[in-house]
């Protein structure tokens, strides 16, 4: 039986009593109205492999693949990991691109806003974990957006924002900005507020790809969009989470901002991860007629 406990007073539960692989539809049912209700589930000690991992998002809806025009004929989807592990069991040094590329993930961001189709969630499963540091932290924009000073949300509603990849990299890096697989895609235009289309409950959409409001400058652009992330991404809008081997995060992008936070890279760090696509059905109709 799906029991719920709750990761914070604004959002979030934890559910147990229900196993993740080879989750019948009653199950995903269940699963999926708290995914629209609460926007982050956490799921712990659950054995799910990557095939089963690959399962559970296709119930969500088709899988994101970054790597689909870089894959040679006839070699098959792997699911993506977030790690400093190299393939010989070495770990990456601490100035490397790669893990420049992990420290750019320790800005609060929204998977894939640069894509012409964003993400409806991620699937992020905890695979070798750190004692110290490496959390992931989550930030509710809807919970943020509901409790906005009304003087603040009416300098971006119904206003548009600008994404592009390249640009979360070089607040990081120049030259991880520069490396072609963070300038696949032309920068992308949504709206600043979506709205869930199961339940009409608002969430601001903004990410650290985020470089300019449609019909600003950039720099009152630059200053509006560090003051709502900063609202957004207040202590009581936050979820740490520490990780366990076994543990299963799944949280609505159109609804939540996350991050990781630092740790030590002598110590190994493995999370594999699956970003399922918005369909029309989720609201990707609605956001690109609004803007």
């Amino acid at each position: 039986m799906l029991t719920t406990t709750p990761l914070t007073p604004r959002f979030g539960v934890e559910i147990t009593g229900l196993d993740l692989a080879g989750l019948d539809d009653k199950g995903f049912a269940a699963l999926r109205a708290a995914f629209e209700e609460h926007s982050v589930l956490l799921l712990r000690d659950q054995r799910i492999d990557d095939a089963a991992h690959i399962e559970l998002a296709r119930k969500f809806g088709p899988i994101e693949d970054r790597l689909a025009d870089e894959r040679a004929e006839g070699e098959t989807f792997k699911v993506p990991e977030v790690s400093n592990i190299k393939d010989d069991g070495s770990l990456t040094g601490e100035m490397d691109l790669h893990t420049l590329n992990l420290r750019a993930n320790m800005l609060w961001h929204i998977d894939s806003t640069f894509l012409p189709v964003p993400a409806l969630t991620n699937i992020l499963i905890g695979r070798v974990v750190t004692q110290k540091g490496g959390e992931t932290q989550l930030a509710s924009s809807r919970a943020a957006w509901a409790e906005m000073p009304e003087t603040l949300k009416e300098q971006i509603r119904n206003k548009a924002l600008w994404h592009r990849y390249s640009h979360s990299r070089a607040r990081i890096s120049p030259d991880l900005a520069k490396l072609p697989m963070f300038n696949k895609w032309p920068d992308q235009c949504w709206p600043a507020v979506v709205s869930n289309p199961v339940n009409g409950r608002e969430a601001l959409y903004i990410a650290s790809h985020t470089f300019k409001i449609d019909g600003d400058d950039q720099g009152a652009s630059a200053t509006l969009i560090d003051t709502l992330t900063s609202f957004i991404t207040k202590p009581e809008y936050v979820y740490s989470h520490k990780w366990r081997i076994g543990d299963v995060l799944i949280w609505d992008q159109r609804a939540v901002l996350h991050r990781a936070t630092p740790w030590d890279y002598d110590q190994p760090r493995k999370l594999s991860s699956i970003c399922v696509s918005l369909q029309a059905q989720d609201g990707l109709d609605a956001m690109r007629q609004s803007v």
